[in-house]
C-alpha cells in the first residue's frame, strides 16, 4: 500500500508533482482494493485514479514502474497492478516478476521485496538512472523510461549506455570467414584466435524473410553486426547489432528482418579470442511462414476431455506457436511439451517462453533435452478491445529433435482463475445464500409454524435462479440510454456487473459459480457452527448445571436499555467493530445458554423416565429434574424454544459473516490503540450502534411473537429482494452488505414489537 499512498501524494493541493521524477513501486493494488471493506478505502481508489487521469499533464515529468508478484501472490493479483496506461504521455510501465529479465521468477507478496533477482534488478536500473553531472536521477523521462525497459522489459545482454555508437570499427587482426549456408552452428573452447564469420545476404534475401543467431556467452561485449560493404568479404565499419538482442536464461538470441534492413550487404559474427571458455554460436535463415504454427485452444467446456496437439518435425532452431483465441482471463489450460531427439549427445536447453504481447507478463521455462514439460498457460489481463495480437508459444530448440505440443483445457486452473479475481466478493454470495434461507425460515413459520433447520432451509432455499436472472435483466437494461436515463433518475447507484466488465474481469457464468461456492461455503459454515455450538452446550451444561430456562415477556428492560446505551457509547468513543463484537459475543452466549437449557431439559427427561426403575436412594436427584422440567413448561413449550434456537443459530450465522467484515477495523483500531482511542475516521460507527440496538432486542426475542406479528407477511418477502440487491451492488462495494442485513434484522425486530 506504500505505493498507493506515494501516488496519493499527487493528489494534495499544496504538494508540488516536480519534486517527485521515478516512483517504482511494488506488488500494490493500483487498481481497486483487494477487499472494498468500506467506503473510504474505495473513495480513496477513486480519488487517486481519477487524478490520475485528469492531471495527465502535470505527470508528465513522473516516471512510474509497478512490479507485479505474478501468480505466486495470492494476496493482490497482478492485474491490480497495472497502472492505467494514458494516451497524453507513456511514462507508466507495468511489469510481473516473471517477465523481468534475469528475475524470470514469480514472487509472492512478501518476497518481492527480498528477491534478490529484483532487488540487483531495482539497483542496476537506479545507477544507470543517475546523471553524471548532477549525481541526482536524471530529469530526461526518455533515458528513464529507456533504463527501465532495457532492466525490466527487454535486457539486450549489455551495459545500458544512452547514446550507444550506432557504428563500430573492427580492429584486431582477425581472421575473415564467409559463410554461405543457410545455417552454422561454431562451438568455441580454448581459441586463441579471434574470428570474423560473415554471411551475405544477396543470397538470402529471395529465400528467406529472417535471420536468427544466438549466443551462448552471456558477456556484455558486442557480437553482432551489419555491414554495408557489398563488394568485399571484409568490413572496416558495421553497424552494431547486438542492441537488437534479447537475454534468455541460457542464451541471447536476435531475431532480424531482413526487409527492415535493406542497406545490409553482410551480417557479422565476431568471435574472440577466449581461454578457458565454452560456448556455441548458432545462425540460420528462414521463412517466418515456415515456423510460426497457429495452434487452436480448446474450448472452455472440454473440460480437459479434448486436446489440441501439433507435432514440429522441422531441425530449426526458433519456432512460434500461435495460440489463437487465447485472449480472456477466465481461459485456462495446461500445455505439454515432449521433445525427442535422434541422438543421445549431451545438447544445450529448450527455453520455452509464453508470450503475452499486450502486457508485460511473460513467463519462461528452461527445460532438459529430451524432456516433457507442463506449463501453465493463463493471463493477469484480458486481451484490450482494440488489439488484434495473439499470444504466442516461442521454442527456442534444439536442431535436431521433434517437439511435441499439446494444449487441454485445465478445469482446476479455470477454477483459480475465478478464486484469483473473484474471492473478494465470495462473502456477499455467502450472507445472500444466509438470507435467502433466513427467508425461507420465516415462509415455514407462518405455512407450518414450526421453523426448520438451517441446512434444510438452505438446501431448499438458495437457489441460483431466484437472483441470477433478475440481475441480468437489468445489466440487459441498462445497455439502453432510456433504462440508463430512468435509473440515473431515481439516484440508484450503478451496478457492480457492467464495472466489472471494464475491467475485463467478468466471466460467463462466474456469477453462478460463486452462488454455488456461497451456498457451499454458507452450508458447511453452518454445519461447523452447530456441531461448535453442540460441543460448548455440552461442556456448558457439564461445568454450570444450568436449571432453569427463564422467559422475559418484556423485550425491552432497563437493564437491556443501559446495555444498548454503554454499547453505543463504546461505538462512538473508541470503535464501532469493537461494539458489535462485544454485542456478538453477548448473543452467541446467550444462545449458548440456550442450547445448554434444552440439553439439561433432555438429560433430564431421561432421568425422569428411568426414575421408576430407580431405588428410593436416587429420588432427591430425580426430584431437582423434576423442578427443572417444571420450569422450562412454566416458561415456554419444547416446541417453542427448538424454534427460537433454530432462528437464533440463522440470525447469528449471518452475524458472524458481518462481524468479519468489520474484523479490519477492529484489528487497524487494536492496533493503533497506543496512540489514540478513538478510530477516526470509524466507517462501522453508525452502522455499530443500530445493530447494538437490534441484537439486544433480537437475542431475548421468541418465534411467538413472530407468529402473532401482522408484519411477518411482509418480512418473509423482503429477504429475496434483499439478496438479489445485495448481488447487484455488493460484489465491487462490500461495505454495503452489512446495510441490507441491518435493514432485515431490523424488519424482524419490527415483527417482534408489533
Amino acid at each position: 500500500m506504500g505505493g498507493l499512498v506515494a501516488r496519493a501524494l499527487l493528489t494534495l493541493k499544496n504538494f508540488k508533482p516536480e519534486l517527485i521524477n521515478l516512483l517504482i513501486t511494488q506488488a500494490t493494488p493500483h487498481v481497486a482494493p483487494v477487499m472494498p471493506l468500506d467506503k473510504y478505502l474505495t473513495d480513496f481508489y477513486t480519488a487517486i485514479n481519477n487524478h490520475w487521469i485528469l492531471k495527465a499533464q502535470d505527470l508528465r515529468n513522473l516516471t512510474t514502474l509497478s512490479v507485479a508478484g505474478g501468480f505466486r501472490d495470492y494476496q493482490v493479483r497482478s492485474g491490480l497492478a497495472f497502472l492505467p496506461r494514458l494516451r497524453q504521455h507513456d511514462s507508466a510501465l507495468s511489469v510481473v516478476s516473471s517477465a523481468v529479465p534475469r528475475a524470470w521468477a514469480s514472487t509472492d507478496h512478501l518476497s518481492i521485496v527480498w528477491c534478490k533477482e529484483l532487488i540487483l534488478a531495482t539497483i542496476r536500473a537506479l545507477f544507470d538512472l543517475i546523471d553524471e553531472n548532477t549525481r541526482q536521477i536524471t530529469e530526461d523521462p526518455k533515458k528513464r523510461m529507456s533504463v527501465l525497459n532495457h532492466h525490466f522489459v527487454r535486457h539486450p545482454a549489455k551495459i545500458f549506455e544512452e547514446n550507444p555508437e550506432v557504428f563500430t570499427e573492427f580492429t584486431g587482426a582477425f581472421m575473415w570467414i564467409v559463410v554461405k549456408a543457410s545455417k552454422w552452428t561454431y562451438s568455441v573452447y580454448n581459441d586463441s584466435d579471434g574470428k570474423y564469420f560473415t554471411f551475405p545476404l544477396a543470397s538470402h534475401r529471395k529465400s528467406y524473410s529472417h535471420v536468427y543467431c544466438e549466443n551462448s556467452m552471456l558477456d556484455t561485449s558486442s557480437w553482432i553486426y551489419g555491414c554495408m560493404n557489398s563488394n568485399s568479404s571484409m568490413c572496416l565499419e558495421a553497424m552494431d547489432l547486438s542492441w537488437r538482442a534479447e537475454l534468455l536464461p541460457t542464451t541471447k538470441v536476435v531475431i532480424l528482418k531482413l526487409k527492415d534492413y535493406p542497406s545490409l550487404s553482410h551480417i557479422v559474427i565476431q568471435v574472440p579470442p577466449t581461454v578457458g571458455n565454452k560456448y556455441t554460436l548458432d545462425c540460420e535463415f528462414f521463412k517466418d511462414d515456415s515456423r510460426t504454427v497457429q495452434l487452436p485452444v480448446t474450448h472452455l467446456f472440454s473440460f480437459g476431455l479434448s486436446s489440441s496437439k501439433i507435432l514440429l518435425n522441422s531441425t530449426g532452431l526458433l519456432y512460434n506457436v500461435q495460440l489463437q483465441h487465447f485472449n480472456q482471463i477466465y481461459q485456462a489450460f495446461k500445455i505439454y511439451i515432449e521433445s525427442h531427439c535422434q541422438s543421445l549427445k549431451e545438447r544445450k536447453p529448450s527455453v520455452y517462453r509464453l508470450h503475452i504481447p499486450w502486457s508485460h507478463e511473460d513467463s519462461i521455462i528452461v527445460a532438459k533435452v529430451p524432456s516433457f514439460t507442463e506449463i501453465s498457460a493463463k493471463l493477469h489481463i484480458a486481451q484490450p478491445q482494440n488489439d488484434s495480437r495473439v499470444p504466442e508459444l516461442n521454442i527456442y530448440s534444439s536442431s535436431d529433435c521433434q517437439y511435441e505440443v499439446i494444449l487441454k483445457t485445465s478445469l482446476v486452473q479455470i477454477l483459480g482463475q475465478i478464486i484469483r479475481f473473484h474471492a473478494g466478493a465470495l462473502p456477499v454470495y455467502v450472507v445472500s445464500n444466509i438470507l435467502l434461507t433466513y427467508g425461507g425460515q420465516l415462509s415455514t413459520l407462518i405455512s407450518t409454524g414450526q421453523c426448520s433447520d438451517f441446512s434444510l432451509e438452505l438446501v431448499r432455499t438458495a437457489k441460483p435462479y431466484k437472483v441470477e436472472p433478475l440481475i441480468s435483466i437489468v445489466v440487459f437494461l441498462q445497455g439502453f440510454h432510456w433504462f440508463r436515463g430512468i435509473w440515473e433518475s431515481l439516484s440508484l447507484p450503478e451496478v457492480d456487473a457492467p464495472i466489472l466488465s471494464s475491467q475485463d474481469a467478468w466471466f460467463p457464468l462466474v456469477s453462478l459459480i460463486l452462488f454455488l461456492f456461497g451456498t457451499g461455503i454458507a452450508y458447511w459454515s453452518g454445519v461447523f457452527f452447530s456441531v461448535s455450538l453442540r460441543l460448548f452446550s455440552s461442556l456448558w451444561v457439564t461445568l454450570i448445571r444450568p436449571t432453569v430456562l427463564q422467559k422475559d415477556n418484556k423485550l425491552i428492560t432497563p437493564r437491556r436499555l443501559c446495555v444498548v446505551l454503554s454499547l453505543a457509547l463504546v461505538s462512538w468513543t473508541t470503535c464501532g467493530a469493537f461494539a458489535v463484537f462485544i454485542i456478538y459475543l453477548q448473543y452467541l452466549f446467550k444462545v449458548l445458554k440456550v442450547k445448554g437449557g434444552l440439553e439439561m431439559f433432555y438429560r433430564s427427561k431421561e432421568t425422569t423416565q428411568n426414575s421408576s426403575i430407580h431405588t428410593v436412594k436416587k429420588q432427591s436427584s430425580t426430584d431437582s429434574a423434576s423442578k427443572a422440567t417444571q420450569s422450562l413448561s412454566n416458561s415456554t413449550t419444547i416446541a417453542e424454544a427448538i424454534n427460537s434456537l433454530k432462528m437464533h443459530v440463522t440470525i447469528l450465522n449471518l452475524f458472524t459473516w458481518i462481524v468479519l467484515l468489520n474484523l479490519p477495523s477492529l484489528i487497524y483500531w487494536l492496533k493503533n490503540l497506543r496512540y489514540n482511542v478513538r478510530l477516526d475516521p470509524d466507517p462501522w460507527r453508525s452502522t455499530a450502534v443500530i445493530l447494538v440496538c437490534i441484537l439486544e432486542i433480537l437475542m431475548n426475542s421468541s418465534t411467538s411473537e413472530l407468529k402473532s406479528s401482522k408484519l411477518l407477511k411482509i418480512a418473509t418477502k423482503v429477504p429475496l429482494p434483499l439478496s438479489v440487491a445485495m448481488l447487484a451492488f455488493g460484489r465491487m462495494h462490500l461495505y454495503k452488505v452489512p446495510h441490507f442485513v441491518t435493514f432485515s434484522l431490523l424488519l424482524h425486530v419490527l415483527c417482534c414489537i408489533v
